[in-house]
């Protein structure tokens, strides 16, 4: 098995393929986009520019490198050749498990020996797609966040120790952050907790609470942040948070929210305002007034919402702690360097104190803000580590 990566191949050119290959190649190894779809491969070169430009304009890569990042990739019709010689797969294809599992199928019959297999799934679990894998020893879940250097790696039943090491570096090598999660979780670590915190913040709009405008100024004043929840909503696209809401593995809470959640986008939906890429979602862009001087009100009634959302992060970070799917270190991590903050649920918790916690979590409970199911799970987890 090989020991360092040089070259990969990401299977489906789409948003996460192309944003995975400017990636590697950024980082000066060779990259591979293959697609099923010709329109996709056709476009594929402007697509990979302009998000290239964006990424550079976001901060994310400086403009020098990447010149030299795009000449390292090249698009590929014929699955064989995409994937012949590469050292790493990447499959970023339809969320959608009989695809997923055909698609494995077939990398794992083509591919060389030596080539480790991987999948980027967002919904659907390691566990889910390698039972379509002969070689399961070589399968892992290798998952990257658009716009973030955050990279979850989860490995399945059989996955050895020696590919998860190997990943491990090649995330190193290509700057990102390895986060190498305990076992398979829905949402992995980040979404697990920023998921519940988006619903939240919808769920105040939808009851009347707040305003979408209170709420992201609530979250930007008190986080130091640079947009709120609706404004990272639009940043990851509208048609995606929308997409996930019509999954069927939605846990029992989010199933009896689920209709108030597609009722309050559907207008966004079929209006096709998805957010930045559109140029318009719940603001208008380019320039949005969460971005305008006087957007953000320090005025005291926005407390309630930071500790309601507050609650709700912290919540969810004791959950995967005492789920054992990371560390409490690990999970903080996650949280910094997929959302830019400064300061991660644990890191938050310790700053607010056991008992002002304990406190304000029971009020969210008796104001149908947090679930009730899970205040056992925290109250034990929180007894039990002190």
């Amino acid at each position: 098995m090989m020991k360092t990566i040089h070259s990969v191949c990401f299977v489906g050119a789409g948003t996460m393929g192309c944003f995975n290959a400017l990636m590697a190649a950024s980082a000066g190894h060779r990259a591979v986009l293959y697609d099923i779809s010709d329109h996709v491969l056709r476009q594929g070169p402007d697509a990979l520019q302009e998000m290239a430009d964006s990424l550079v304009a976001f901060g994310f890569f400086t403009a020098d490198i990447i010149p030299d990042a795009l000449q390292r990739i090249v698009f590929e019709a014929d699955l064989k050749k995409a994937i012949s010689g590469v050292d790493l797969i990447s499959e970023s294809v339809a969320e959608n498990i009989d695809i997923k599992r055909t698609v494995h199928q077939q990398l794992d019959q083509l591919c060389d020996e030596k080539t480790i297999l991987t999948t980027n799934t967002s919904a659907l679990l390691v566990t889910d797609i390698e039972v379509a894998v002969g070689r399961s020893d070589a399968f892992a879940a290798l998952h990257s966040h658009l716009g973030s250097r955050l990279i979850d790696i989860v490995g399945g039943a059989n996955t050895s120790q020696e590919i998860i090491d190997t990943l491990c570096r090649y995330v190193e090598s290509i700057e990102g952050y390895p986060l190498v999660l305990k076992k398979p979780y829905p949402g992995y670590v980040l979404n697990a907790m920023l998921g519940p915190v988006l619903t939240l913040s919808m769920m105040l709009v939808i009851e009347n609470v707040s305003t979408i405008e209170q709420i992201d100024s609530a979250w930007m004043f008190h986080f130091k942040a640079p947009m709120g929840p609706f404004g990272m909503m639009d940043l990851f696209g509208l048609n995606v948070v929308n997409d996930s809401w019509k999954k069927n593995n939605l846990d029992a809470r989010a199933k009896q929210l689920k209709p108030k959640i597609i009722h309050f986008l559907s207008p966004f939906i079929t209006g096709d305002e998805l957010g930045m890429k559109t140029g318009k979602g719940f603001y208008h862009y380019p320039n949005p007034s969460y971005q305008r001087d006087g957007f953000v009100d320090t005025d005291s009634s926005s407390e309630f919402i930071y500790q309601a959302l507050l609650v709700t992060l912290i919540e969810n970070a004791i959950v995967l702690a005492d789920r054992d799917v990371a560390s409490p270190e690990g999970i903080d991590m996650a949280w910094k360097v997929g959302t830019h903050l400064q300061d991660g649920p644990f890191e938050l918790l310790n700053a607010l104190g056991l008992a002002n916690f304990l406190s304000l979590h029971a009020q969210s409970v008796e104001l149908g803000l947090s679930s009730s199911g899970l205040a056992e799970t925290v109250g034990s987890y929180l007894k039990r580590v002190g």
